[in-house]
C-alpha cells in the first residue's frame, strides 16, 4: 500500500463506499490465483534509486519504463489522481490550492516492485493497483472522520490534507500487539503511519494504520479491514480518540444506528 505520489492535474475522485471494512471491487480471482513474487536472489538492482521522495521514501522519478526481462505484459501508464488533499512544502514550487495525491501508473507500481526485490510477469498488476488505490481511498475517508473530533478543528476555508506517509510493516503498532499476541488475532499485513496537516500551519498530527485480511465474502473475494486511529502523541490525540469513543457509545445507548452498524 501506499505508492502514490503527487501532481498538479485536476481531481477526479473515486467513489467508495464509506466504512473502516470494505469489500474491494475488483475481481480477485486471478490475483488470488498469482504466483507468489520470489525476492531477487542476485545480482544488480536494475532501477537506478536516485534521490528519493521525503514523502513516501519512493525514487522522486520512478521510471515509465520497462526495466525489468521477466515483464510479459505491456502495462498502462496512465496515473489516476487521486481524492487526497497534498499538503505543500514550504521549499515547492506548486500551487497549493487544488493539489491532489496522484497514484502510480501499473508500470511504475511493477517498477517499485522490482526495485524492493520482487519480479513476476506482470500480469496481476492491473488488478494489485486497483485494490491499492482503493484502499488508501478508504484509509483517508476514515482520516477525515476522526477530523470531525480534532482540538483544534480546521476551519471551513482550510482543509486537512496529507503531507506525508511512511510504510512500517516491521513495527507492530501497540493496539497490534495486543490484538495478536494477547487477543489471539492475526497480525496485520502492513502498517503505514499518514503524517496530517489540519490546518495549513504545517504542525503534523500522525495515523496509524493497521491493514488486515477479514474473511472473504460469499463469492470467495478477499475483504480487507482498516484500522486507523490517531496516533497517541500528545493529549490532543488522546482527547480525539476518547471523544470519538464516548460519541459513538452515546449514540449506540441511545439506539441510534452508528456507521459501523
Amino acid at each position: 500500500m501506499g505508492f502514490f505520489w503527487a501532481d498538479r492535474r485536476p481531481a477526479q475522485a473515486l467513489q467508495v463506499e464509506q466504512g473502516t471494512v470494505s469489500k474491494c471491487p475488483v475481481d480477485h480471482t486471478k490475483l488470488r490465483n498469482a504466483p507468489a513474487a520470489q525476492p531477487q536472489s542476485e545480482g544488480r538492482c536494475p532501477v537506478d534509486h536516485g534521490k528519493l521522495n521525503p514523502r513516501n521514501n519512493m525514487p522522486s522519478a520512478l521510471s515509465q519504463q520497462r526495466i525489468s526481462e521477466q515483464q510479459k505484459v505491456a502495462l498502462s501508464t496512465t496515473r489516476e489522481m487521486s481524492t487526497i488533499p497534498k499538503s505543500r512544502l514550504a521549499d515547492e514550487d506548486e500551487e497549493g490550492d487544488g493539489v491532489r495525491w496522484e497514484y502510480p501508473s501499473a508500470q511504475q507500481l511493477y517498477n517499485a516492485m522490482v526495485r524492493k526485490g520482487y519480479e513476476q510477469s506482470g500480469e496481476h498488476v492491473e488488478s494489485m493497483l486497483s485494490v491499492h488505490n482503493f484502499l488508501n481511498e478508504e484509509a483517508w475517508s476514515e482520516i477525515l472522520e476522526w477530523e470531525k473530533y480534532a482540538v483544534p478543528k480546521a476551519s471551513a476555508d482550510i482543509q486537512p490534507s496529507l503531507m506525508k506517509f511512511t510504510g512500517v510493516p516491521e513495527r507492530l503498532s501497540p493496539k497490534a500487539w495486543i490484538y495478536s499476541r494477547l487477543q489471539g488475532g492475526h497480525e496485520p499485513f502492513d502498517r503505514h503511519d499518514w503524517y496530517v496537516d489540519r490546518d495549513g500551519s504545517g504542525k503534523l498530527f500522525r495515523y496509524v494504520i493497521d491493514y488486515y485480511e477479514a474473511p472473504n465474502d460469499e463469492e470467495g473475494n478477499p475483504v480487507f479491514s482498516l484500522d486507523i486511529r490517531p496516533g497517541i502523541d500528545s493529549p490532543a490525540s488522546l482527547y480525539q480518540r476518547v471523544s470519538r469513543w464516548t460519541s459513538e457509545t452515546w449514540t449506540k445507548a441511545k439506539g441510534v444506528p452508528t456507521k459501523d452498524d
